[in-house]
C-alpha cells in the first residue's frame, strides 16, 4: 500500500507544532500531516467541558498574557478574547496576601501602614541582606527581600516544586521574581491579558481547519515515521527521545492534577491561590470560574502536586542539566532534515506568546529558506 506523501510531518500538536502546521498550509500550501500521542490536540493548553459542564484545563491553569502585538494579532484570527488579568493569593501565616510581593501584602503581614511606593521600596531595601555574589535562588530572594520574607513564600514553594533547596537551584528560577512598592495585585503587568474567548481547544480547532492539514491523535512518532513519506519533519517532543536517550535523559519536574467539582458557586478569592508551606502537599489551588467568567451554581477547582514522575513540564534549571541539553542540541543541528522547535525540543520553560513567537520566528527561517532555494534554481535561457 502505497502511503500519501506529505510535505511536512509535525510531531506535538500543542501551540509550537499547530502554528506551524497553520501556517505552512495556509502561506506555502504545504500538505501538513500532524501527530500527537495524547488523544487531543492542544498540548498542555488542552481545555474541555466536564460533566458539569465547567470548561476546565486539564493540565492545570493557562492564563494568557503578553507584551508581543504580532503573537495577539496572529491569534485573534482564531479566537475572539475575553480580558482577564490574573491574581493570586498566597497562604502565609494563616493570611491570604497578594503575591508577588506588594505593598498590601507587607502591611497586611507585619502589621505596617506602608502609604507610599517609597515607603514601601524604603521598607524592603532595610529588609534586604546583601550577598556578595549572587549564584543561586536564594541568592536572588534574600539579597532583595531578606531571608524572612524569603523563607516565608519562597523556600517551601521552591522545595515542592523542584524537590531542590533553592540554594541548589540556578539563579534563574528567581531572578524574574518580582516584588512591587505598589499595590498593583495582579499577578501579570503585559499590556495584552486575556483568555480565549471559547477557549484554548476551539482556538486550536479553527487553527488546524485547513483542508491540507490532517491530524491523528493517539499516534506515536516511531510508528508513524514507518508508515507515511514525508519531506521535512518538525519535532516539538523531548529532544532526548527524538536520539534516543543516546547521551542519558534530561531531567524534568512533573505535576499530578486533582480536579474537583464542587457544590458551591465560588471556592477561593481569586483564580489561583498558592501554598508556601512544606506541610502542605500541593503548591496551589486554581478555580477555573474566574478564568473563563462561566456563571454555574457548582465549581471545579484543581490541587497541584508536584512529582518526580509524568509528563515533562519544567526543565531542571541546573548547570550539569544544561550541558547535557547542549549535546543533544549539537547533535539535532547536524541532523539534516529536521526542524527542533518549542519547549521540549530546546529544554527551555516558555509562556505560551514566546512558543508563538518562537514557531512564528521557524516558520519566517522556512520561508526564507524556500525562497532562496527557488531563487537558485537555473532561469530558462531564452536568448537562443
Amino acid at each position: 500500500m502505497t502511503s500519501a506523501r506529505y510535505d511536512y510531518l509535525i510531531v506535538g500538536a500543542g501551540f509550537a507544532g499547530s502554528v506551524l502546521a497553520e501556517r505552512l498550509a495556509s502561506q506555502h500550501g504545504a500538505r501538513v500531516l500532524i501527530i500527537d500521542r495524547r488523544p487531543h490536540i492542544g498540548g498542555n493548553a488542552y481545555d474541555e467541558a466536564n460533566e458539569a459542564g465547567i470548561l476546565y484545563h486539564k493540565y492545570g491553569p493557562h492564563i494568557f498574557h503578553t507584551n508581543a502585538q504580532a503573537v495577539v494579532d496572529y491569534l485573534s484570527q482564531f479566537t475572539e478574547w475575553r480580558p482577564y488579568e490574573h491574581r493570586v493569593l498566597a497562604v502565609v501565616r494563616g493570611k491570604q496576601v497578594p503575591i508577588p510581593i506588594n505593598r498590601t501584602t507587607l502591611n497586611a503581614l507585619f502589621d505596617l501602614d506602608l502609604q507610599t511606593d517609597e515607603e514601601a521600596a524604603e521598607y524592603l531595601a532595610s529588609r534586604a541582606e546583601p550577598v556578595a555574589e549572587i549564584r543561586t535562588s536564594e541568592d536572588v530572594v534574600v539579597n532583595a527581600v531578606g531571608r524572612e520574607l524569603y523563607e516565608l513564600f519562597f523556600r517551601g514553594y521552591t522545595r515542592k516544586q523542584w524537590a531542590l533547596d533553592p540554594s541548589e537551584l540556578d539563579k534563574s528560577v528567581t531572578a524574574r521574581i518580582p516584588t512591587r512598592t505598589n499595590t498593583d495585585d495582579r499577578y501579570f503587568t503585559d499590556t495584552f491579558q486575556a483568555m480565549p474567548k471559547d477557549g484554548y481547544t476551539a482556538m486550536f480547532e479553527r487553527m488546524l481547519d485547513h483542508p491540507l492539514i490532517e491530524k491523528r491523535l493517539g499516534a506515536d512518532f516511531r510508528d508513524v515515521r514507518r508508515e507515511v513519506d514525508y519531506g521535512h519533519l518538525i519535532f516539538t517532543g523531548p529532544i532526548d527521545e527524538y536520539f534516543d536517550y543516546r547521551f542519558g535523559k534530561l531531567p524534568y519536574r512533573s505535576l499530578k492534577f486533582d480536579h474537583r467539582t464542587l457544590e458551591q458557586e465560588q471556592f477561593q478569592p481569586t483564580g489561583t491561590v498558592n501554598y508556601p508551606a512544606e506541610d502542605v502537599p500541593y503548591t496551589r489551588i486554581s478555580e477555573y470560574k474566574h478564568l473563563t467568567g462561566q456563571d454555574a451554581p457548582v465549581t471545579t477547582i484543581t490541587y497541584e502536586y508536584p512529582s518526580a514522575e509524568g509528563d515533562p513540564y519544567y526543565p531542571i534549571p541546573r548547570p550539569e542539566n544544561q550541558e547535557l541539553f547542549k549535546r543533544y542540541e549539537a547533535l539535532g543541528d547536524a541532523t539534516e532534515g529536521v526542524t527542533f522547535v518549542g519547549r521540549l525540543a530546546t529544554y527551555r520553560y516558555y509562556n505560551m506568546d514566546q512558543i508563538v513567537g518562537q514557531a512564528l520566528a521557524t516558520f519566517r527561517r522556512l520561508d526564507q529558506a524556500r525562497s532562496a532555494a527557488n531563487s537558485e534554481e537555473p532561469a530558462l535561457d531564452l536568448a537562443g
